[in-house]
C-alpha cells in the first residue's frame, strides 16, 4: 500500500463510484490520472476496490475495512480481518518455540 492507495479508498469511500480521471480532477487524489488507474488495478487485485467497468471503481467491504483499521495488508504478514480469522498455527517465519 502506497499513499496513493489511501487517497483512492478514501475518495471512493465519500463518494461511491468514480474513474480514475474524476479522481484526479477533483484534487483530493493528487495524481495523475494514469498513475491512479494503475494503484486501482492493485487495489481490485487485492479486493478493495471493484472496476464496474468503463473505467469506474467502487470500494468493496473489505476495503472498506481496511480503512477502518480493520485489515492488514502489509505485504510481510497475513490479512487479518478483526477476531473473526481462525488461528490455524504459526505462518512462515513466525519463531515459536517448542514446549
Amino acid at each position: 500500500m502506497v499513499l496513493a492507495d489511501d487517497r483512492i479508498l478514501e475518495y471512493l469511500y465519500d463518494e461511491e463510484t468514480a474513474s480514475p480521471s474524476e479522481m484526479a480532477k477533483s484534487g483530493f487524489v493528487r495524481y495523475t490520472s494514469s498513475y491512479i488507474s494503475q494503484r486501482c488495478q492493485k487495489l481490485v487485485n487485492h479486493g478493495l476496490l471493484r472496476n464496474l467497468g468503463r473505467g469506474v471503481y467502487t470500494i468493496t467491504d473489505r476495503g472498506e475495512m481496511y480503512l477502518e483499521g480493520k485489515l492488514d495488508t502489509a505485504e510481510d504478514s497475513p490479512d487479518r480481518v478483526g477476531s473473526d480469522v481462525e488461528d490455524n498455527g504459526p505462518t512462515v517465519g513466525e519463531n515459536h518455540e517448542q514446549a
